[in-house]
């Protein structure tokens, strides 16, 4: 139906942890490169009949097309801002893109005149000078992660996905299987350079960092949560842990474990009727209310669970354990029998990965693997995010507490339905809190900090033709989800809203986001007033704009 082949859990795991909302960010100022940069010069400027035009109209989401006047390709800072001064002066409505993971047409849109593409500016780096690693917008997550553990021996808590790009990632949150251990990625955010349009027109690279007395922290608390394409052009950021002592680029930020447990597990659909469904999903919310405290000693273990559709043939679930976490193997065989209690169901009588999950080393018994060879497994045996006409769509909501009786009915509704036999149609649980939840609310963007797990409602297919049906299933089942909440996972004590890399615009419409919530609230929280007064200040003219942007 959609063109790609079945996916397992793995498959679909990378489409959503690391997925980034607008890719928002760009190039650094008007001061000494770190070392190691290499992206200099002047970007091309590509235009409609050059070769490359075409491949530069989308991005990850083939359902969202710009045709603008010309792509800008940014190559260093210095790039960035010239480019930026002269769509100003021009009058040019401009969007930016560094990985282009964008779930929705906050990116490639109709009204976009220049797109600012940032998939050049790669570097990671130690900049010893900020004590803090350096980072452009245009890295690849599992470059970023690869040139930090090859390096240093040190990593960040980022998503799953592979090829996400750091700008969009970061300014949204940023979470993956190390969050419960350590945090979001913005909890290590030390710094963030970027370049502003103020209310006259002129452009001007500001640095801001986390320090207390920085006269520019708004600005930098501004891009811990507070999504990409609001504030101006992200050219690099700069990470450093809380608590990190010294002058040893290995001491600046947290080390990932050694090894990890890695185990994955197939639920035949063949086995499951209504009732051992719903165990399975309630089984699931309880661990992760019971064990969503910052302190808890099972932060070091984090899962994603893939409900697919039946067509698909099973449910799908990775769990990883930090290996060196004490008593690891335990830890992970009591997290399996919590899930599969009272369903009849044991490791003995679930399948053995197949299909896109046959080329996991067999991890339907639990293994041990490197850290960085299981997160090069779960980021790259992904058809998802490799297949070249994918569309799709995604809606999200962030878990306080388990699924009730109205809500196991209604996923297993949908995801059984023949009149929407699509494979690649799914729901997907994955683990939260922890780490995630020691700080408070207001202390980043990113306000979320009660959750125990988030759900990314999806479908993925191939063939425009089946634009209207897949788009009506994700809808239906998300509205009809949380029917009792208005249609949306309003803030409260079951819901805690949304999240900005997951972008919805349905969430603006009334007649779909009936909780009378405004959108803002379900992303943002308390927490947008004051992102609001940012914007008054560093884009006072909002010259930076997109469909669910920060309003001045």
């Amino acid at each position: 139906m959609s063109g790609t082949d079945r996916r397992t859990l793995i498959t679909r795991a990378g489409t959503l942890a690391g997925a980034a909302s607008v890719t928002a960010l760009s190039p650094r100022p008007a001061q000494a490169a770190p070392s190691g940069a290499i992206a200099t010069g002047t970007g091309a400027v590509i235009r409609s009949g050059d070769l490359r035009y075409a491949t530069l109209t989308t991005g990850n989401n083939q359902r969202f097309v710009a045709r603008p006047e010309y792509f800008r390709m940014i190559r260093s800072a210095a790039d960035a801002e010239s480019a930026l001064r002269r769509a100003v002066d021009d009058g040019k409505k401009v969007s930016v893109r560094s990985g282009g993971h964008c779930f929705a047409d906050l990116v490639c849109n109709p009204g976009v005149e220049v797109l600012l593409d940032f998939s050049e500016m790669t570097d990671v780096s130690y900049d010893p000078s900020m004590r803090a690693f350096a980072v452009e917008p245009g890295a690849r997550l599992l470059n970023v992660y690869e040139t930090l553990f090859k390096g240093w021996g040190v990593t960040l808590p980022g998503g799953m996905c592979y090829s996400v790009g750091a700008g969009g990632h970061v300014a949204g949150g940023g979470y993956g299987m190390l969050s419960r251990a350590h945090g979001l990625v913005v909890d290590h955010l030390y710094a963030v350079e970027v370049v502003v349009v103020d209310r006259s027109g002129g452009v001007r690279t500001v640095v801001a960092t986390r320090e207390e007395d920085d006269p520019h922290r708004d600005l930098w608390w501004a891009h811990t949560g507070g999504g990409g394409g609001n504030f101006g052009l992200v050219t690099r950021y700069w990470f450093r842990s809380p608590g990190a002592r010294g002058a040893e680029p290995d001491r600046q930020l947290v080390r990932p474990p050694a090894g990890v447990l890695a185990s994955a597990l197939s639920f035949p659909w063949e086995q499951l009727n209504e009732q051992r469904f719903g165990r399975l999903l309630r089984n699931y919310g309880a661990w992760h209310e019971a064990n969503s405290g910052p302190d808890s000693p099972s932060r070091a273990l984090s899962s994603v669970f893939n409900l697919c559709h039946r067509a698909h043939g099973t449910l799908d679930l990775f769990t990883q354990v930090d290996a060196g976490a004490p008593d690891a193997d335990k830890l992970l065989i009591n997290f399996l029998k919590a899930i599969t209690a009272g369903t009849g169901l044991t490791a003995t009588t679930l399948s053995k990965p197949s299909g896109d999950l046959a080329a996991m080393p067999h991890l339907a018994t639990p293994r041990r693997l490197p850290w960085l060879n299981a997160t090069r497994l779960l980021g790259t045996n992904n058809p998802t995010l490799t297949h070249p006409s994918l569309r799709a769509d995604h809606k999200s909501a962030y878990m306080r507490t388990g699924v009730d009786d109205h809500q196991v009915a209604t996923l297993h509704h949908h995801l059984t339905s023949e009149a929407h036999a699509n494979p690649d149609a799914m729901v997907v649980l994955l683990s939260f809190g922890g780490r995630v939840n020691a700080i408070s609310p207001s202390e980043t963007a990113s306000v979320q900090r009660s959750s125990a797990f988030k759900m990314l409602f999806q479908s993925f297919w191939g063939d425009p033709a089946q634009d209207e049906a897949n788009i009506r299933w994700v809808r239906e089942l998300y509205e009809d989800f949380f029917h009792a909440a208005g249609g949306v996972p309003a803030p409260g004590e079951r819901y805690q809203g949304c999240y900005i890399n997951y972008p919805d615009t349905d969430l603006r419409d009334p007649h779909r986001n009936r909780s009378g919530t405004p959108w803002h609230t379900l992303y943002y929280g308390d927490n947008y007033q004051r992102l609001q007064r940012t914007k008054r200040l560093w884009d006072p003219s909002g010259f930076f704009h997109h469909s669910l942007s920060v309003e001045p």
